[in-house]
């Protein structure tokens, strides 16, 4: 045996011997509290920080107003009521059926709109009603197309403005209609989807078709004034927000995390903005929609996607604000220096509105509980709103409870149930809060 082979066989035994006695070490089990990695990645704020559910700040309030309307979106300024006047506690008023409720194959997901002391609801079936405030149907319109099935088009809006009823449809439809007797006044094609509700102001409405086209519509006839085209994309949610005007500016969101600003008068484009970032370890990042429609609130627009980002954007040149690591499912609520929503994560959130800082966040119903706890959860609940009306922030949930909780630290303060749970966004006019279930029916409560 060579002398090379003597040695290599020599360094075999002195590696095999120190492995040996490796395995015979007895680990040390290092002492503290065993965080999930995910957990870490999911739960930060801004400064990457590890968000809590505590905190709580001292707020001050505009004053309650008690307003006779709530005809559009509040994402425009010039038709938000900031803090509706309502009662302290709640009780049911009257419900009503107002037609088809949610489905498989359709879905009830239109905000109802008040003016002219008639509330308007869409059902899921796309037929308009206008309901009196003691609970009365008064007309209905069937706004299916002929020679089309209602569950061929999905979503829809509704907004009143200038004496008339504006309606878009999942048919790729904007219909106005004469609000006291359902009448059609004039219909406009928009070559896209149309599951978001309009914006109107001074003469022209505005909506985005297809996720990926803005129009300005003349209100009195339907003609185009404008359109000006973004970029849509597959994976999406249906029922884009309605667009966000102002003074001198409309903003528009698109299906692929974009957000653009127009001016109102000739549709010529003023700046551009993409909400990128996602959370990471959940599948749900992979929509790009803006759920978190812009809202604009003095000279900064918010906006947020579905995949756990927030961005406070200037709205005379999109300049980046802050960004603030939480998605919203629906349109933020300004109130008191604070942003108040619900986050991507099913939580009722507070975020200081000019820094993008976290005060405080609350647990809000998540996922449906099943009775074979070995099923996977394919379900959740749906928490909409808040709006801000007697003190209180009110969110509708699909669990059957609407809630109210405390805008200082976010504590519940009572619930009222809402049989077949909430579908909509709840609205608040003439002291009364208004908010369609699941099965078809609209509640007043007072």
């Amino acid at each position: 045996m060579s002398r090379r082979t003597k040695m290599l066989g020599f360094v075999g035994v002195v590696v095999g011997a120190l492995a040996l006695s490796g395995c015979n070490t007895k680990q040390e089990v290092l002492a503290g509290e065993r965080v999930n990695v995910r957990d870490v990645l999911q739960e930060q704020g801004t400064d990457g920080a590890a968000l809590t559910e505590t905190g709580s700040r001292a707020i001050s309030l505009p004053a309650a107003q008690s307003n006779t309307s709530w005809s559009q979106s509040p994402v425009s300024p010039h038709v938000r009521t900031s803090h509706a006047a309502l009662a302290s506690t709640l009780s049911p008023l009257w419900s009503v059926d107002i037609g088809a409720g949610d489905s498989r194959r359709k879905r009830l997901n239109a905000t109802p709109v008040m003016g002219d002391g008639r509330i308007y609801v869409m059902d899921a079936e796309h037929v308009v009603r206008a309901v009196s405030t003691s609970g009365t149907v008064l007309w209905s319109r069937d706004l299916t197309p002929l020679r089309e099935k209602s569950h061929e088009g999905q979503g829809g809006g509704l907004a009143f403005a200038e004496g008339k009823l504006f309606v878009t449809s999942g048919f790729g439809v904007m219909v106005a209609l004469d609000p006291a007797s359902g009448n059609e006044i004039w219909n406009q094609r928009l070559g896209g989807t149309a599951s978001g509700a309009p914006t109107i102001r001074d003469g022209v409405a505005y909506v985005v078709a297809g996720d990926q086209v803005a129009w300005a519509i003349e209100a009195d006839s339907g003609r185009m004034r404008w359109q000006i085209e973004g970029n849509g994309d597959v994976n999406n949610l249906a029922g884009p927000g309605a667009p966000a005007v102002d003074d001198k500016y409309v903003v528009f969101s698109y299906g692929n995390s974009s957000i653009q600003a127009a001016f109102r008068k000739g549709g010529f484009r003023v700046w551009n903005a993409d909400i990128l970032g996602r959370r990471n370890g959940i599948s749900l990042t992979t929509v790009d929609g803006i759920t978190g429609v812009p809202t604009i609130v003095g000279d900064t627009v918010y906006a947020a996607n579905h995949s756990g980002r927030m961005v406070a954007l200037s709205l005379y040149d999109g300049a980046r604000v802050w960004t603030a690591q939480q998605g919203a499912l629906g349109p933020v609520w300004a109130a008191g220096g604070s942003l108040f929503f619900v986050s991507d994560q099913n939580k009722l959130v507070r975020l200081d509105a000019a820094t993008g800082e976290e005060i405080w966040l609350k647990d809000l119903p998540g996922w449906v509980t099943r009775r074979n706890p070995n099923k996977k959860r394919d379900r959740s609940y749906a928490n909409l709103g808040p709006i801000l009306a007697g003190g209180r922030l009110i969110v509708a949930g699909s669990d059957g409870q609407i809630r109210s909780f405390a805008p200082e630290d976010g504590s519940l303060v009572s619930s009222v149930e809402i049989k077949g749970g909430a579908t909509t966004r709840p609205i608040v006019a003439g002291n009364t809060l208004y908010v369609v279930s699941g099965d078809g029916v609209l509640h007043a409560y007072r």
